[in-house]
Protein backbone atom coordinates (compact mmCIF):
# COMPACT_ATOMS: atom_id res chain seq x y z
CA UNK A 1 0.00 0.00 0.00
CA UNK A 2 2.80 2.39 0.82
CA UNK A 3 4.39 1.66 -2.49
CA UNK A 4 1.14 2.55 -4.25
CA UNK A 5 0.92 5.81 -2.28
CA UNK A 6 4.47 6.77 -3.27
CA UNK A 7 3.76 6.00 -6.91
CA UNK A 8 0.53 7.99 -6.83
CA UNK A 9 2.40 11.09 -5.65
CA UNK A 10 4.13 11.14 -9.05
CA UNK A 11 0.88 10.87 -11.02
CA UNK A 12 -0.95 14.11 -10.26
CA UNK A 13 -0.27 15.45 -13.76
CA UNK A 14 -2.13 12.43 -15.16
CA UNK A 15 -5.09 13.26 -12.92
CA UNK A 16 -4.90 16.90 -14.06
CA UNK A 17 -5.30 15.85 -17.71
CA UNK A 18 -7.72 13.06 -16.72
CA UNK A 19 -5.70 10.30 -18.39
CA UNK A 20 -4.28 6.95 -17.35
CA UNK A 21 -0.58 6.69 -16.31
CA UNK A 22 -0.25 4.30 -19.27
CA UNK A 23 -1.72 6.84 -21.73
CA UNK A 24 -0.20 6.99 -25.20
CA UNK A 25 1.26 10.15 -26.76
CA UNK A 26 -1.89 10.58 -28.85
CA UNK A 27 -4.12 10.32 -25.77
CA UNK A 28 -1.99 12.93 -24.01
CA UNK A 29 -2.27 15.33 -26.99
CA UNK A 30 -6.04 14.80 -27.21
CA UNK A 31 -6.52 15.48 -23.49
CA UNK A 32 -4.36 18.60 -23.67
CA UNK A 33 -6.39 20.03 -26.56
CA UNK A 34 -9.67 19.42 -24.72
CA UNK A 35 -8.53 21.07 -21.49
CA UNK A 36 -6.79 23.94 -23.31
CA UNK A 37 -10.09 24.85 -24.97
CA UNK A 38 -11.77 25.04 -21.55
CA UNK A 39 -9.08 27.10 -19.82
CA UNK A 40 -7.74 29.32 -22.62
CA UNK A 41 -7.72 32.89 -21.20
CA UNK A 42 -9.05 34.42 -24.45
CA UNK A 43 -12.41 32.74 -23.84
CA UNK A 44 -13.15 34.89 -20.79
CA UNK A 45 -13.89 38.63 -20.68
CA UNK A 46 -14.17 39.45 -16.93
CA UNK A 47 -10.70 40.13 -15.53
CA UNK A 48 -11.21 37.86 -12.51
CA UNK A 49 -12.23 34.89 -14.70
CA UNK A 50 -9.38 35.60 -17.11
CA UNK A 51 -6.87 35.44 -14.24
CA UNK A 52 -8.31 32.14 -13.01
CA UNK A 53 -8.22 30.74 -16.54
CA UNK A 54 -4.62 31.89 -17.03
CA UNK A 55 -3.51 30.17 -13.82
CA UNK A 56 -5.15 26.87 -14.73
CA UNK A 57 -4.12 27.11 -18.39
CA UNK A 58 -0.50 27.33 -17.25
CA UNK A 59 -1.00 24.17 -15.17
CA UNK A 60 -2.39 22.36 -18.22
CA UNK A 61 0.50 23.53 -20.41
CA UNK A 62 3.07 22.48 -17.81
CA UNK A 63 1.50 19.02 -17.52
CA UNK A 64 1.51 18.61 -21.31
CA UNK A 65 5.09 19.84 -21.62
CA UNK A 66 6.31 17.23 -19.13
CA UNK A 67 4.18 14.25 -20.19
CA UNK A 68 4.70 14.78 -23.93
CA UNK A 69 8.48 14.65 -23.51
CA UNK A 70 9.66 11.05 -23.17
CA UNK A 71 12.67 11.81 -20.95
CA UNK A 72 10.86 14.30 -18.73
CA UNK A 73 7.97 11.88 -18.38
CA UNK A 74 10.38 9.16 -17.22
CA UNK A 75 11.93 11.53 -14.68
CA UNK A 76 8.47 12.62 -13.45
CA UNK A 77 7.21 9.04 -13.13
CA UNK A 78 10.19 8.19 -10.90
CA UNK A 79 10.97 11.41 -9.00
CA UNK A 80 7.84 13.53 -9.41
CA UNK A 81 7.96 17.32 -9.69
CA UNK A 82 10.95 17.40 -7.37
CA UNK A 83 12.96 15.64 -10.06
CA UNK A 84 11.71 18.00 -12.76
CA UNK A 85 12.46 21.16 -10.75
CA UNK A 86 15.83 20.06 -9.34
CA UNK A 87 19.18 19.24 -10.91
CA UNK A 88 17.67 16.23 -12.61
CA UNK A 89 16.32 18.26 -15.52
CA UNK A 90 18.02 17.71 -18.87
CA UNK A 91 19.98 20.73 -19.92
CA UNK A 92 23.32 21.59 -21.43
CA UNK A 93 25.21 19.72 -18.70
CA UNK A 94 26.01 16.36 -20.24
CA UNK A 95 27.05 14.82 -16.91
CA UNK A 96 23.58 15.46 -15.52
CA UNK A 97 21.98 13.67 -18.46
CA UNK A 98 24.38 10.77 -18.05
CA UNK A 99 23.64 10.59 -14.35
CA UNK A 100 19.93 10.43 -15.10
CA UNK A 101 20.45 7.64 -17.63
CA UNK A 102 22.56 5.71 -15.13
CA UNK A 103 19.96 6.20 -12.43
CA UNK A 104 17.17 5.09 -14.76
CA UNK A 105 19.16 1.97 -15.65
CA UNK A 106 19.78 1.26 -11.97
CA UNK A 107 16.08 1.60 -11.20
CA UNK A 108 15.20 -0.65 -14.14
CA UNK A 109 17.57 -3.29 -12.80
CA UNK A 110 16.08 -2.83 -9.33
CA UNK A 111 12.59 -3.37 -10.74
CA UNK A 112 13.79 -6.52 -12.48
CA UNK A 113 15.17 -7.80 -9.17
CA UNK A 114 11.89 -6.93 -7.48
CA UNK A 115 10.06 -8.81 -10.21
CA UNK A 116 12.25 -11.85 -9.60
CA UNK A 117 11.69 -11.55 -5.86
CA UNK A 118 7.95 -11.37 -6.49
CA UNK A 119 8.21 -14.72 -8.29
CA UNK A 120 9.63 -16.29 -5.11
CA UNK A 121 6.66 -16.80 -2.81
CA UNK A 122 7.70 -18.28 0.53
CA UNK A 123 5.15 -19.59 2.99
CA UNK A 124 5.38 -21.49 6.23
CA UNK A 125 3.78 -22.36 9.52
CA UNK A 126 4.82 -23.18 13.07
CA UNK A 127 2.49 -25.16 15.31
CA UNK A 128 3.27 -25.30 19.04
CA UNK A 129 0.97 -27.58 21.06
CA UNK A 130 0.80 -26.62 24.75
CA UNK A 131 -0.89 -28.62 27.51
CA UNK A 132 -1.94 -27.08 30.83
CA UNK A 133 -2.81 -30.44 32.49
CA UNK A 134 0.59 -31.82 31.51
CA UNK A 135 2.27 -28.73 32.98
CA UNK A 136 0.37 -29.06 36.26
CA UNK A 137 1.54 -32.67 36.49
CA UNK A 138 5.16 -31.48 36.25
CA UNK A 139 5.90 -32.86 32.76
CA UNK A 140 6.43 -29.51 31.03
CA UNK A 141 3.97 -27.42 29.08
CA UNK A 142 5.18 -28.29 25.57
CA UNK A 143 3.22 -31.25 24.21
CA UNK A 144 4.41 -31.21 20.60
CA UNK A 145 5.62 -29.03 17.77
CA UNK A 146 5.44 -28.99 13.97
CA UNK A 147 6.99 -26.81 11.31
CA UNK A 148 6.30 -26.60 7.58
CA UNK A 149 7.83 -24.40 4.91
CA UNK A 150 7.48 -24.00 1.15
CA UNK A 151 8.98 -21.77 -1.51
CA UNK A 152 7.28 -21.32 -4.89
CA UNK A 153 9.19 -19.92 -7.85
CA UNK A 154 8.00 -18.93 -11.31
CA UNK A 155 11.04 -20.13 -13.29
CA UNK A 156 9.57 -19.18 -16.68
CA UNK A 157 6.36 -17.96 -18.24
CA UNK A 158 4.80 -21.42 -18.27
CA UNK A 159 6.78 -23.27 -15.60
CA UNK A 160 6.84 -23.08 -11.81
CA UNK A 161 8.42 -25.14 -9.08
CA UNK A 162 7.62 -25.47 -5.38
CA UNK A 163 9.99 -26.98 -2.80
CA UNK A 164 8.80 -27.69 0.72
CA UNK A 165 9.37 -29.69 3.85
CA UNK A 166 7.94 -30.34 7.28
CA UNK A 167 9.06 -31.62 10.67
CA UNK A 168 6.90 -32.78 13.56
CA UNK A 169 7.66 -33.82 17.15
CA UNK A 170 5.09 -35.30 19.51
CA UNK A 171 6.42 -36.51 22.83
CA UNK A 172 9.40 -38.74 22.12
CA UNK A 173 8.41 -39.44 18.50
CA UNK A 174 9.23 -37.38 15.45
CA UNK A 175 8.79 -37.40 11.69
CA UNK A 176 9.67 -35.34 8.66
CA UNK A 177 9.20 -35.09 4.91
CA UNK A 178 10.44 -33.12 1.93
CA UNK A 179 8.56 -32.50 -1.29
CA UNK A 180 8.98 -30.93 -4.71
CA UNK A 181 6.29 -29.98 -7.24
CA UNK A 182 6.87 -28.98 -10.86
CA UNK A 183 4.00 -27.24 -12.64
CA UNK A 184 3.74 -26.67 -16.39
CA UNK A 185 1.06 -24.51 -18.03
CA UNK A 186 0.26 -26.42 -21.21
CA UNK A 187 -2.28 -23.89 -22.50
CA UNK A 188 -4.55 -21.13 -21.27
CA UNK A 189 -7.03 -23.74 -20.02
CA UNK A 190 -4.90 -26.67 -18.88
CA UNK A 191 -1.87 -27.44 -16.72
CA UNK A 192 0.00 -30.46 -15.39
CA UNK A 193 1.91 -31.04 -12.15
CA UNK A 194 4.54 -33.61 -11.22
CA UNK A 195 5.20 -34.16 -7.55
CA UNK A 196 7.41 -36.25 -5.34
CA UNK A 197 8.08 -36.52 -1.62
CA UNK A 198 10.43 -38.44 0.65
CA UNK A 199 10.17 -39.15 4.35
CA UNK A 200 7.21 -40.44 6.27
CA UNK A 201 5.06 -40.24 3.12
CA UNK A 202 7.23 -41.21 0.16
CA UNK A 203 5.02 -40.55 -2.87
CA UNK A 204 5.32 -39.96 -6.61
CA UNK A 205 2.39 -38.42 -8.43
CA UNK A 206 1.04 -36.52 -11.39
CA UNK A 207 -1.96 -34.21 -11.58
CA UNK A 208 -3.61 -32.40 -14.46
CA UNK A 209 -6.13 -29.55 -14.36
CA UNK A 210 -8.36 -28.25 -17.14
CA UNK A 211 -11.00 -25.53 -17.40
CA UNK A 212 -13.83 -27.38 -19.12
CA UNK A 213 -16.03 -24.27 -19.32
CA UNK A 214 -16.12 -20.67 -18.16
CA UNK A 215 -17.45 -21.73 -14.77
CA UNK A 216 -16.15 -25.29 -14.39
CA UNK A 217 -12.75 -26.86 -13.68
CA UNK A 218 -11.76 -30.54 -13.51
CA UNK A 219 -8.65 -31.99 -11.86
CA UNK A 220 -7.43 -35.57 -12.06
CA UNK A 221 -4.46 -37.01 -10.17
CA UNK A 222 -2.61 -40.28 -9.75
CA UNK A 223 -0.21 -40.98 -6.87
CA UNK A 224 1.87 -44.03 -5.96
CA UNK A 225 3.27 -44.76 -2.50
CA UNK A 226 6.95 -45.74 -2.56
CA UNK A 227 6.54 -47.60 0.75
CA UNK A 228 3.95 -50.20 -0.24
CA UNK A 229 3.32 -49.51 -3.95
CA UNK A 230 -0.36 -48.64 -3.43
CA UNK A 231 -2.07 -46.34 -5.94
CA UNK A 232 -4.49 -43.52 -5.31
CA UNK A 233 -6.67 -41.98 -8.02
CA UNK A 234 -8.35 -38.64 -7.35
CA UNK A 235 -10.83 -36.53 -9.27
CA UNK A 236 -12.09 -33.06 -8.38
CA UNK A 237 -14.80 -31.07 -10.13
CA UNK A 238 -15.25 -27.39 -9.23
CA UNK A 239 -18.04 -25.16 -10.49
CA UNK A 240 -18.76 -21.48 -9.88
CA UNK A 241 -22.32 -21.23 -8.61
CA UNK A 242 -22.52 -17.43 -8.49
CA UNK A 243 -20.28 -14.36 -8.36
CA UNK A 244 -19.43 -15.13 -4.74
CA UNK A 245 -19.91 -18.89 -4.40
CA UNK A 246 -18.55 -22.11 -5.82
CA UNK A 247 -18.92 -25.80 -5.09
CA UNK A 248 -16.76 -28.85 -5.56
CA UNK A 249 -16.93 -32.66 -5.57
CA UNK A 250 -13.83 -34.69 -4.72
CA UNK A 251 -13.54 -38.45 -5.35
CA UNK A 252 -10.59 -40.48 -4.10
CA UNK A 253 -10.04 -44.18 -4.94
CA UNK A 254 -7.31 -46.09 -3.13
CA UNK A 255 -6.51 -47.65 0.25
CA UNK A 256 -8.74 -45.02 1.88
CA UNK A 257 -11.44 -44.28 -0.69
CA UNK A 258 -13.77 -41.37 -0.07
CA UNK A 259 -16.11 -38.86 -1.66
CA UNK A 260 -16.51 -35.26 -0.48
CA UNK A 261 -18.91 -32.49 -1.44
CA UNK A 262 -17.99 -28.93 -0.52
CA UNK A 263 -19.30 -25.38 -0.87
CA UNK A 264 -17.69 -21.97 -0.33
CA UNK A 265 -19.14 -18.48 -0.38
CA UNK A 266 -17.22 -15.24 0.11
CA UNK A 267 -18.94 -11.88 0.33
CA UNK A 268 -17.86 -8.41 1.42
CA UNK A 269 -19.27 -8.76 4.94
CA UNK A 270 -19.25 -12.50 5.52
CA UNK A 271 -18.03 -15.81 4.16
CA UNK A 272 -19.06 -19.40 4.76
CA UNK A 273 -17.92 -22.88 3.79
CA UNK A 274 -19.00 -26.44 4.40
CA UNK A 275 -18.04 -29.99 3.46
CA UNK A 276 -19.46 -33.48 3.87
CA UNK A 277 -17.06 -36.40 3.46
CA UNK A 278 -17.89 -40.12 3.33
CA UNK A 279 -15.10 -42.71 3.36
CA UNK A 280 -14.80 -46.48 3.53
CA UNK A 281 -13.85 -46.31 7.20
CA UNK A 282 -14.97 -42.88 8.33
CA UNK A 283 -17.31 -39.98 7.78
CA UNK A 284 -17.27 -36.31 8.70
CA UNK A 285 -18.77 -32.88 8.15
CA UNK A 286 -17.30 -29.42 8.70
CA UNK A 287 -18.74 -25.91 8.53
CA UNK A 288 -17.24 -22.43 9.03
CA UNK A 289 -18.73 -18.95 9.08
CA UNK A 290 -16.81 -15.66 9.23
CA UNK A 291 -18.44 -12.25 9.73
CA UNK A 292 -16.42 -9.08 9.13
CA UNK A 293 -17.40 -6.39 11.61
CA UNK A 294 -15.04 -3.90 9.93
CA UNK A 295 -12.04 -3.83 7.64
CA UNK A 296 -9.90 -4.77 10.64
CA UNK A 297 -11.91 -7.19 12.78
CA UNK A 298 -13.93 -10.35 12.22
CA UNK A 299 -15.72 -13.11 14.11
CA UNK A 300 -15.46 -16.82 13.37
CA UNK A 301 -17.71 -19.82 14.09
CA UNK A 302 -16.85 -23.39 13.13
CA UNK A 303 -17.98 -26.93 13.78
CA UNK A 304 -16.74 -30.45 13.04
CA UNK A 305 -18.62 -33.72 13.46
CA UNK A 306 -17.74 -37.21 12.36
CA UNK A 307 -16.50 -40.64 13.32
CA UNK A 308 -13.34 -39.22 14.91
CA UNK A 309 -14.30 -35.63 15.74
CA UNK A 310 -16.93 -33.61 17.55
CA UNK A 311 -15.92 -29.99 18.04
CA UNK A 312 -17.36 -26.49 18.24
CA UNK A 313 -15.05 -23.51 17.65
CA UNK A 314 -15.70 -19.79 17.98
CA UNK A 315 -13.58 -16.68 18.28
CA UNK A 316 -12.37 -13.72 16.30
CA UNK A 317 -9.43 -11.86 14.90
CA UNK A 318 -8.12 -8.40 14.21
CA UNK A 319 -5.76 -6.90 11.66
CA UNK A 320 -2.99 -5.15 13.60
CA UNK A 321 -0.94 -3.94 10.62
CA UNK A 322 -0.94 -4.01 6.84
CA UNK A 323 0.38 -7.57 6.71
CA UNK A 324 -0.39 -8.99 10.17
CA UNK A 325 -3.53 -10.47 11.73
CA UNK A 326 -4.02 -12.02 15.17
CA UNK A 327 -6.76 -14.47 16.15
CA UNK A 328 -7.98 -16.01 19.38
CA UNK A 329 -10.25 -19.04 19.17
CA UNK A 330 -12.03 -21.16 21.74
CA UNK A 331 -12.96 -24.77 21.00
CA UNK A 332 -14.69 -27.52 22.94
CA UNK A 333 -15.01 -31.14 21.81
CA UNK A 334 -14.29 -34.75 22.56
CA UNK A 335 -10.54 -34.01 22.56
CA UNK A 336 -10.94 -31.43 25.31
CA UNK A 337 -11.23 -27.69 25.86
CA UNK A 338 -8.75 -25.49 23.99
CA UNK A 339 -7.65 -21.93 23.55
CA UNK A 340 -5.94 -21.29 20.23
CA UNK A 341 -3.79 -18.25 19.44
CA UNK A 342 -2.80 -17.45 15.85
CA UNK A 343 -0.52 -14.87 14.23
CA UNK A 344 -0.67 -14.51 10.44
CA UNK A 345 1.89 -12.33 8.70
CA UNK A 346 2.21 -12.46 4.93
CA UNK A 347 2.53 -16.13 4.04
CA UNK A 348 3.73 -17.12 7.53
CA UNK A 349 1.61 -18.51 10.36
CA UNK A 350 2.22 -19.15 14.06
CA UNK A 351 -0.45 -21.32 15.70
CA UNK A 352 -0.46 -22.08 19.41
CA UNK A 353 -3.25 -24.41 20.66
CA UNK A 354 -3.41 -24.60 24.46
CA UNK A 355 -5.15 -27.63 25.98
CA UNK A 356 -6.96 -26.40 29.10
CA UNK A 357 -8.66 -29.63 30.10
CA UNK A 358 -9.13 -33.11 28.68
CA UNK A 359 -12.46 -33.46 30.51
CA UNK A 360 -15.69 -31.84 29.34
CA UNK A 361 -16.71 -30.13 32.56
CA UNK A 362 -19.65 -27.78 31.72
CA UNK A 363 -18.71 -25.23 34.39
CA UNK A 364 -15.06 -25.14 33.36
CA UNK A 365 -15.99 -25.01 29.66
CA UNK A 366 -18.32 -22.05 30.26
CA UNK A 367 -15.75 -20.19 32.35
CA UNK A 368 -12.98 -20.80 29.80
CA UNK A 369 -15.12 -18.99 27.24
CA UNK A 370 -16.90 -16.30 29.28
CA UNK A 371 -13.95 -15.00 31.34
CA UNK A 372 -11.48 -14.20 28.51
CA UNK A 373 -14.29 -12.96 26.25
CA UNK A 374 -15.57 -10.58 28.93
CA UNK A 375 -12.03 -9.43 29.69
CA UNK A 376 -11.44 -8.72 25.99
CA UNK A 377 -14.56 -6.58 25.59
CA UNK A 378 -13.90 -4.69 28.82
CA UNK A 379 -10.31 -3.89 27.81
CA UNK A 380 -11.42 -2.96 24.30
CA UNK A 381 -14.22 -0.70 25.55
CA UNK A 382 -12.42 1.11 28.35
CA UNK A 383 -8.70 0.89 27.47
CA UNK A 384 -7.80 0.00 23.89
CA UNK A 385 -10.51 1.91 21.99
CA UNK A 386 -10.18 5.17 23.96
CA UNK A 387 -6.40 5.00 23.57
CA UNK A 388 -6.54 4.57 19.79
CA UNK A 389 -9.26 7.22 19.37
CA UNK A 390 -7.25 9.68 21.41
CA UNK A 391 -4.08 8.93 19.46
CA UNK A 392 -5.82 9.21 16.08
CA UNK A 393 -7.50 12.48 17.08
CA UNK A 394 -4.18 13.87 18.30
CA UNK A 395 -2.42 12.89 15.08
CA UNK A 396 -5.21 14.37 12.98
CA UNK A 397 -5.12 17.60 14.99
CA UNK A 398 -1.33 17.90 14.67
CA UNK A 399 -1.48 17.19 10.97
CA UNK A 400 -4.27 19.72 10.44
CA UNK A 401 -2.36 22.45 12.28
CA UNK A 402 0.68 21.86 10.07
CA UNK A 403 -1.24 21.90 6.82
CA UNK A 404 -4.01 24.42 7.55
CA UNK A 405 -2.53 27.18 5.37
CA UNK A 406 -1.75 24.72 2.57
CA UNK A 407 -5.30 23.36 2.65
CA UNK A 408 -6.84 26.84 2.51
CA UNK A 409 -4.81 27.72 -0.58
CA UNK A 410 -5.65 24.39 -2.24
CA UNK A 411 -9.37 24.78 -1.53
CA UNK A 412 -9.34 28.31 -2.94
CA UNK A 413 -7.61 27.09 -6.12
CA UNK A 414 -10.08 24.21 -6.48
CA UNK A 415 -13.01 26.60 -6.07
CA UNK A 416 -11.62 28.87 -8.79
CA UNK A 417 -11.13 25.91 -11.13
CA UNK A 418 -14.72 24.82 -10.50
CA UNK A 419 -15.97 28.28 -11.49
CA UNK A 420 -14.55 27.78 -14.97
CA UNK A 421 -16.05 24.29 -15.20
CA UNK A 422 -19.48 25.38 -13.98
CA UNK A 423 -21.05 26.43 -17.30
CA UNK A 424 -19.95 23.37 -19.24
CA UNK A 425 -20.90 21.11 -16.31
CA UNK A 426 -24.39 22.66 -16.21
CA UNK A 427 -24.87 22.15 -19.97
CA UNK A 428 -23.76 18.51 -19.72
CA UNK A 429 -26.03 18.00 -16.74
CA UNK A 430 -29.02 19.43 -18.60
CA UNK A 431 -28.40 17.21 -21.65
CA UNK A 432 -28.12 14.13 -19.43
CA UNK A 433 -31.33 15.06 -17.60
CA UNK A 434 -33.20 15.36 -20.91
CA UNK A 435 -32.10 11.90 -22.04
CA UNK A 436 -32.32 10.18 -18.65
CA UNK A 437 -28.55 9.81 -18.62
CA UNK A 438 -25.90 10.11 -15.93
CA UNK A 439 -26.26 13.04 -13.52
CA UNK A 440 -24.08 13.40 -10.44
CA UNK A 441 -26.36 14.85 -7.76
CA UNK A 442 -23.82 14.92 -4.93
CA UNK A 443 -20.11 14.14 -4.72
CA UNK A 444 -17.84 14.54 -1.70
CA UNK A 445 -14.10 13.91 -1.52
CA UNK A 446 -12.00 13.84 1.61
CA UNK A 447 -11.27 12.13 4.90
CA UNK A 448 -12.59 8.59 5.23
CA UNK A 449 -13.60 9.30 8.83
CA UNK A 450 -15.39 12.55 8.01
CA UNK A 451 -17.27 10.90 5.12
CA UNK A 452 -18.90 8.51 7.59
CA UNK A 453 -20.80 11.58 8.87
CA UNK A 454 -21.56 12.93 5.40
CA UNK A 455 -25.33 13.16 6.05
CA UNK A 456 -24.73 15.45 9.06
CA UNK A 457 -21.85 17.40 7.49
CA UNK A 458 -23.51 20.78 8.09
CA UNK A 459 -24.02 19.98 11.77
CA UNK A 460 -20.49 18.90 12.68
CA UNK A 461 -17.66 21.20 13.70
CA UNK A 462 -15.71 23.17 11.12
CA UNK A 463 -12.63 21.06 11.86
CA UNK A 464 -14.33 17.97 10.46
CA UNK A 465 -16.16 19.80 7.69
CA UNK A 466 -12.88 21.21 6.38
CA UNK A 467 -11.71 17.66 5.65
CA UNK A 468 -14.26 17.29 2.84
CA UNK A 469 -14.64 19.14 -0.44
CA UNK A 470 -17.73 19.14 -2.68
CA UNK A 471 -16.72 17.90 -6.17
CA UNK A 472 -20.14 17.61 -7.79
CA UNK A 473 -19.28 20.19 -10.46
CA UNK A 474 -16.01 18.65 -11.72
CA UNK A 475 -17.53 15.16 -11.85
CA UNK A 476 -20.50 16.39 -13.90
CA UNK A 477 -17.98 18.10 -16.18
CA UNK A 478 -16.11 14.80 -16.68
CA UNK A 479 -19.24 12.87 -17.69
CA UNK A 480 -18.86 11.85 -21.35
CA UNK A 481 -21.48 12.52 -24.04
CA UNK A 482 -22.38 8.82 -23.91
CA UNK A 483 -23.32 9.16 -20.24
CA UNK A 484 -20.34 7.52 -18.57
CA UNK A 485 -17.69 8.57 -16.08
CA UNK A 486 -14.34 6.88 -15.45
CA UNK A 487 -11.61 7.84 -12.98
CA UNK A 488 -8.40 5.91 -13.50
CA UNK A 489 -6.90 3.45 -11.00
CA UNK A 490 -3.66 4.33 -9.22
CA UNK A 491 -4.09 8.10 -9.59
CA UNK A 492 -4.84 10.30 -6.58
CA UNK A 493 -8.15 12.03 -7.14
CA UNK A 494 -6.87 15.20 -5.44
CA UNK A 495 -5.02 15.99 -8.69
CA UNK A 496 -8.20 16.14 -10.79
CA UNK A 497 -9.10 19.66 -11.95
CA UNK A 498 -11.54 21.15 -9.42
CA UNK A 499 -10.38 18.77 -6.67
CA UNK A 500 -7.84 19.33 -3.90
CA UNK A 501 -6.46 17.46 -0.91
CA UNK A 502 -8.55 18.69 2.05
CA UNK A 503 -6.71 16.53 4.62
CA UNK A 504 -3.05 15.81 3.71
CA UNK A 505 -1.74 12.60 5.19
CA UNK A 506 -5.20 11.18 5.96
CA UNK A 507 -6.83 8.22 4.13
CA UNK A 508 -9.31 9.63 1.62
CA UNK A 509 -12.37 8.40 -0.23
CA UNK A 510 -14.76 9.67 -2.90
CA UNK A 511 -18.49 9.41 -2.28
CA UNK A 512 -20.85 9.85 -5.26
CA UNK A 513 -24.65 9.99 -5.48
CA UNK A 514 -26.01 9.94 -9.02
CA UNK A 515 -29.12 9.25 -11.09
CA UNK A 516 -29.35 7.23 -14.27
CA UNK A 517 -32.45 6.16 -16.16
CA UNK A 518 -34.67 7.60 -13.45
CA UNK A 519 -33.05 5.50 -10.71
CA UNK A 520 -30.87 6.55 -7.77
CA UNK A 521 -27.38 5.19 -7.20
CA UNK A 522 -24.52 5.73 -4.75
CA UNK A 523 -20.94 4.50 -4.49
CA UNK A 524 -17.87 5.13 -2.34
CA UNK A 525 -14.31 4.30 -3.48
CA UNK A 526 -10.84 4.69 -2.00
CA UNK A 527 -8.50 7.39 -3.26
CA UNK A 528 -6.48 5.17 -5.61
CA UNK A 529 -9.33 2.91 -6.77
CA UNK A 530 -10.90 3.05 -10.20
CA UNK A 531 -14.40 4.52 -10.49
CA UNK A 532 -16.65 3.58 -13.39
CA UNK A 533 -20.29 4.69 -13.39
CA UNK A 534 -23.09 3.95 -13.94
CA UNK A 535 -23.18 0.40 -12.59
CA UNK A 536 -26.20 -1.64 -11.56
CA UNK A 537 -24.45 -2.72 -8.34
CA UNK A 538 -24.57 0.91 -7.13
CA UNK A 539 -28.39 1.06 -7.17
CA UNK A 540 -29.93 2.15 -3.85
Amino acid sequence: MKEEENGAQNRELYALLHISPEASDEEIRKAYRQWAQIYHPDKYQPQEMKEIATENFQRICEAYEILSDETKRQIYDIYGMEGINSGLELGSKLNKAEEIKEELERLRRQKELQKVAAHLRPSGSILANLSLPQFLEGDGIMKGMAMASEVQSQISKHNAVAIGGNLAVNGNAGSGAASVVFRHQMSSVSSIEFMGSVGLRAVLGVQTTRHISVHSTATMGLAMSLRDGSLNLSNTWTRQLSDTAHGNIHLSLGPESSIAVGWQRKGQKNSASGEIKLGTGSFGATAHYIHRFSTKSHGRLGARIGSTALELELGGGRKISEFSTIRMLYSVGIQGIFWKFELHRGGQKLIVPVLLSSHLNPVFATGAFVIPTSLYFVLKRFVVKPFYLKREKQKASENMDKTLGQVREARAAAKKAQQLLQNVANRKRSRQLETGGLVVTRALYGSRTALKNRNQIEEVKDEVASQIIDVTVPLNFLVSDSGQLKLHEGVKKSGIMGFCDPCPGEPKQLYVEYTFGGNNFEVIVDDLDELVIPQESHRT
